[in-house]
């Protein structure tokens, strides 16, 4: 487990260009997040050059001088499964795990959210919510999601699905979770929130250590009442990206009034 922060995790992540990275390939160094790949709705990987598509462009990374038009975010507003407008600060009093995808995703997505379900299966019933949100909201509507929901068998309270509009999704993934996210393109991370909203860790779900250590991780986040006093120490069998409490302050201030 190597101690950085947010904000590095998104420079290291954007550098593969935020395109769904894959973990099935050896030869990884120790900090890479993954190969890049686009998946086509056919459920083909191409390859990416680390280019753009034309036309395209990432949500910033450096906040907004206070003052201007968009400040950077730390709280979202979106529209639940059930229609229903929700807040990320009404999430708060429980942790949570927050992950990206599509609907139409035949392939990555699939085994992403299966993953979830295992969790929500294994925590159910538990102080412990998993939060999907779409990065594709034009197709995946309250409705579309709703239906997706049922075919995983989610519970409506714990396990939540939220769409809303592009440009701000992706905002919500670059400023609130240090992950750069695009119209059908996100990484193959979960990212665990505390009960204040604090980001405790990201976990990459292909690789089996960090599976197993998120489970882990959840169940003592829960132990420990919904959030650590400290970030966890570097272990041997728990690979997953800590967020220090450096960071999680910094976080903090940024969201004070002035």
């Amino acid at each position: 487990m190597k101690l950085v922060s947010g904000r590095s995790i998104a420079i290291a992540i954007g550098c593969v260009f935020g395109l769904i990275s894959s973990g099935c390939r050896e030869g990884l160094d120790a900090d890479q997040a993954g190969y890049s790949y686009t998946e086509t709705e056919s459920g083909e990987l191409i390859e990416g050059d680390g280019k753009l598509p034309s036309g395209a462009t990432l949500a910033p990374l450096k906040r907004v001088p206070q003052g201007s038009e968009q400040e950077w975010l730390t709280s979202f507003d979106l529209i639940e499964r059930s229609g229903q407008s929700m807040t990320s600060d009404e999430l708060r009093g429980q942790p949570y795990v927050v992950s990206f995808f599509f609907s139409l995703c035949p392939s990555i997505c699939v085994q992403q959210n299966e993953k979830v379900r295992m969790l929500a299966e294994k925590f159910a019933g538990q102080p412990v919510r998993f939060v999907s949100i779409t990065c594709d909201p034009e197709v995946d509507r309250p409705e579309v999601l709703a239906a997706y929901a049922d075919k995983l068998n989610a519970d409506k309270n714990q396990w939540l699905f939220f769409t809303g509009e592009m440009n701000y999704i992706r905002r919500v993934g670059s400023e609130m979770f240090s992950l750069p996210v695009m119209r059908r393109f996100h990484a193959e991370k979960f990212v665990l929130v505390d009960s204040e909203g604090k980001l405790h860790a990201y976990y990459t779900w292909t690789d089996p250590e960090q599976w197993q250590g998120l489970q882990r991780d959840i169940a003592k986040i829960i132990d420990a009442g919904g959030k650590f006093e400290s970030p966890a120490e570097p272990t041997n069998d728990n690979k997953a990206t800590v967020v220090p409490t450096s960071e999680t302050t910094a976080l903090e201030e940024k969201s004070s009034p002035k």
